[in-house]
Order: structure tokens, then C-alpha cells, then sequence
């Protein structure tokens, strides 16, 4: 296991900048349902397809503010945020046609990004009744250049929010023996067979929400006109209208893709989707609005750790581990997990270029077939992109999930010229157990504190000649002396 630290020059630099590089990332290292419920699409009914969620058990089919902050209890790791977080749930289909659930590693992580706008340090928490959706599930084609174009040649169509809407989906190949991948640096799910060959860690789904509010509504009616995207997705400036900046949402989560490496068959994401471009994530405050402002206000720690915010009571994994939803007698026996012979709800299968039929309309499709092998698939394969390892931001450059800095090795470790700024969720270091390791960062004078989060008993290799037990929830504090300043 080779773990890096960031250099103290990015880190000093970002005690000067201040809010542009602070943020906290909350981790929901459990589901607290796996259904098909949807309150903002489908209030008060079943939804068409089955989403992973995390937050409050108040979760429900009729949910709003009031029902989450009523809750019991939250699956992440703060006990004052009772908000909902949920994607839709991931899927392998196999030869025989039948759909077995992908497991997640790791639970989901929601980064809250303090980016103000550049003329405004001002920055503001979500209100109370604020919910939003972030992607398109009937979205199944990509229209621009891929790769992306660097971020000074977008003009024309690509300022549009449009654009910037599927520029804010990112599935990233994970193989933690190489250099990481960027965050959003592919805006479709690659197919099974590069997958099976390159991504032995899985993918991680990554989602940005908008962060630019016209600054009145709380919600709109299809849970997007009331926000926008700035003019980079996760920075720039806000259009017209919606200068008002809310703190930055972004939502990872790793499905394990490579447990089904060499089996024939195909990924399909829960509504439907085998390209990734109808990736979708749905959000609904469930804070206290003036503690949320004060949090945003005071948690600027540029660890990221949400230990190292005072404001914040955490959870220990007894608690946000055993917070579920209680679903509707509709759904109470409903197999979400399969092997089955149709996606929960069968709604259709479909892989574009053509917009797809949308909520509603499942039970039309041909989710009960065997995967199609030259149709549909071969009408509209996701492009070609190989992997690229994320670029080494300059000191100068404002933090990003995901991103790749220069860095410092640990005392002993072979060199490495990059790692991933912040290791959102690790691979599991057993196969008997579904642990995992994170990892966070802070300073402290001229020495970068590296701490290593074991969360359960494992045996983790820390290189081809050593291992070590570690204990449950140890923190183990190594130390860098600062280079290059």
C-alpha cells in the first residue's frame, strides 16, 4: 500500500486563499434504503427505478424538510445532517438476461465545496425546504468533443447549461496501482470490456450540483430552474440571475464493477441507462438552515475532515450503520437485489443517440430480455477514451475531489511524482470483509500530517515485504517535512 501527502506549498497557499480551497466531505458510509422511491419525481408514488440512499430515515415516498428532520437518524457520519442523498443503484446483466445488483464500496461520500463567487467572498448554505436534482435520466447522447476541451476554448454551445449540465457527470476508472484519473474527466460509463481491463477498483460515479441560486425559490417544478451551473461546473463565474452562491455539492460513489470481470454481459445503470449520460443525483436539505450557515461559515479546515470542524457531532458507525428507511407496504417485498429477470420497475432499456421515454414508462422495455449484442449497443457505443491520469495541478489551482497534486511519498515508499489529493474510498483490503481505508490530511507548522482511517480489524499490506494488523478505527499519524518552500 503506497499512501502519499499533499505538499505544504498547496497548502499554504490555500491558508491565503482561504474559502476557495475549504471544504468538508461527508461521508455516508451505509445505505439507508435501496428502493424505488423518489419523492421529487415520483411524489407519493413508486418510482420507475431503484436509487441507493443515504441520509435521514425520514425518508419516504412523501418526503419533504419537515419529515427528514423529524428522522431518528442518519446514515452519515454527522447526527445534524438529517438531509436525503440518492442516485440510481447500479446493475450487471448477465448472458442469461437476468440483473444482479453491483455492490458499493464504501458507502457515498457528499463533498461540500466553499467556492465563492470571484467578486464575492460571501457564500451561502442551502435554505430550509431547499431540494434539487443534479443530471438528466433521459439523457443518452454527448454532443461535444470528447475529451473535454481545456476550460479556456469553451465558447458557443459549451457556455450553455446544457453542456455544463453532462459536464458535471464523471466516471472514473479506478486502479489504485496507477496514476488517478481526474475528477470528471469522463462523461460516460465505459463499456464492460474496458472495465474488465482497466478498472480493477471499480468506477466511481461522480456528480456535481449546481451551486449558482436565483436566490427566492427553494425548489422550482422540475427541481432545477431555481439553480444553475457557473461557467466551470465546479467554478467560474454565475450566470445572470442566479448570482447568489450556495456551498458546492458533489457526490462520489464507487460501484464494484471488476467483481464481474470476465463474465459476459453488461452494466446498466437502474433507469435504464447502459451509456452513463442519464446519470442523475437527487438532493434534499434536511439542516437546520442557521446551523448549516454557521457551518459553512466557521468549517474551513483544509483537511476537508469533518473530526476537525467543533460544530459537528459524529457518529460512531453503531448508529449511522443501523439507520433505515421504512419503506411502503408496496415495496416491502419487492427484490431489489436479484438475480431477477427485470430491473426493479422494467423500465426500458435504452441506449440512444435518441432521448429516452423518461419516468412513467417502464414496464415497455425489453429489461427482460437478454443483453443486446448489435442493436441498440452498437447504434450508440459510448466513445473510446482511455486512461489519462489526472492533472497535476500547480499550486496555484483551487482544490478539486479527486484531483492529482504533487506530492510527497511516505518515509520509505518508492518515489511518486503524483497521488490523489484526497482517497475517497480505497479498495477493500480483505477479501473476507468489505473494509476500506481513507485517507485525510492536515498541517501543522512545516510538517504535513498524514492520517491513515482503518474502519474496521483487517491486515492491510503496506508493501511486498511487510504487513501490519491494524485495529478498529486507529489513527495513524505520519509525518512530512515540507519540500520545495
Amino acid at each position: 500500500m503506497r499512501v502519499s501527502a499533499v505538499t505544504m506549498k498547496l497548502l499554504a497557499l490555500a491558508l491565503v486563499v482561504g474559502l476557495a480551497d475549504a471544504f468538508w466531505r461527508m461521508p455516508c458510509r451505509s445505505r439507508s434504503g435501496l428502493a424505488r422511491i423518489d419523492p421529487l419525481v415520483s411524489f407519493n408514488a413508486v418510482s420507475d427505478h431503484a436509487h441507493a440512499i443515504h441520509g435521514s430515515d425520514g425518508f419516504s415516498i412523501d418526503a419533504g424538510y419537515d419529515a427528514l428532520m423529524a428522522g431518528d437518524c442518519t446514515s452519515c457520519g454527522v447526527s445534524q445532517d438529517k438531509s436525503a442523498y440518492w442516485t440510481p443503484a447500479v446493475y450487471f446483466q448477465g448472458s442469461d438476461g437476468k440483473f444482479t445488483l453491483v455492490e458499493q464500496v464504501g458507502g457515498m461520500l457528499a463533498y461540500y465545496l466553499l467556492y465563492p463567487n470571484a467578486d464575492n467572498t460571501s457564500l451561502s448554505g442551502f435554505p430550509k425546504g431547499f431540494q434539487m436534482i443534479a443530471g438528466d435520466t433521459n439523457q443518452r447522447n454527448f454532443s461535444y468533443p470528447v475529451p473535454d476541451l481545456p476550460k479556456s476554448e469553451w465558447s458557443g454551445n459549451m457556455t450553455d447549461q446544457a453542456f455544463l449540465r453532462q459536464a458535471a457527470l464523471g466516471f472514473n476508472c479506478l486502479n489504485y496501482a496507477t496514476t488517478p484519473e481526474g475528477s470528471l474527466y469522463r462523461h460516460f460509463l465505459p463499456d464492460k470490456a474496458y472495465l474488465d481491463a482497466n478498472c480493477v477498483d471499480g468506477v466511481r460515479f461522480e456528480l456535481m450540483f449546481p451551486s449558482c441560486w436565483n436566490g427566492v425559490d427553494a425548489d422550482s417544478p422540475n427541481h432545477k430552474d431555481h439553480v444553475a451551473y457557473p461557467s466551470e461546473v465546479m467554478t467560474g463565474d454565475c450566470p445572470t440571475g442566479f448570482e447568489t452562491r450556495l456551498v458546492s455539492l458533489f457526490y462520489e460513489t464507487i460501484w464494484d464493477t471488476y467483481a464481474f470481470k470476465g463474465q459476459a454481459g453488461q452494466f446498466v445503470i437502474a433507469n435504464g441507462d447502459l451509456t452513463g449520460y442519464g446519470y442523475h443525483g437527487d438532493f434534499m436539505m434536511g439542516w437546520d438552515d442557521s446551523f448549516l450557515q454557521e457551518a459553512v461559515d466557521q468549517c474551513t479546515n483544509l483537511s476537508g475532515q469533518i473530526q476537525d470542524c467543533p460544530l459537528f457531532t459524529i457518529q460512531d458507525e453503531s448508529v449511522y450503520g443501523n439507520c433505515n428507511i421504512t419503506l411502503p407496504s408496496a415495496l416491502d417485498s419487492e427484490d431489489v437485489v436479484g438475480p431477477m429477470a427485470t430491473l426493479p420497475g422494467n423500465p426500458p432499456i435504452e441506449s440512444g443517440p435518441a432521448y429516452a421515454g423518461g419516468a412513467g414508462t417502464g414496464g415497455s422495455g425489453n429489461s427482460g430480455s437478454a443483453p443486446p449484442t448489435t442493436s441498440a449497443v452498437a447504434a450508440n457505443p459510448v466513445p473510446t477514451l482511455s486512461h489519462s491520469p489526472g492533472v497535476v495541478l500547480a499550486s496555484s489551482d483551487t482544490f478539486v475531489p479527486g484531483a492529482v497534486f504533487e506530492a510527497v511519498t511516505d518515509v520509505g515508499a518508492a518515489p511518486s511524482t503524483s497521488s490523489s489529493a484526497i482517497v475517497t474510498a480505497a479498495p477493500p483490503v480483505s477479501s473476507d470483509t468489505q473494509s476500506y481505508f481513507s485517507t485525510s490530511y492536515s498541517t501543522s507548522s512545516q510538517i504535513v500530517n498524514e492520517v491513515l482511517w482503518i474502519e474496521e480489524l483487517v491486515t492491510v499490506t503496506a508493501s511486498t515485504t511487510a504487513t501490519m494488523t491494524l485495529p478498529a478505527r486507529k489513527r495513524h499519524l505520519h509525518q512530512h517535512r515540507q519540500r520545495g518552500i
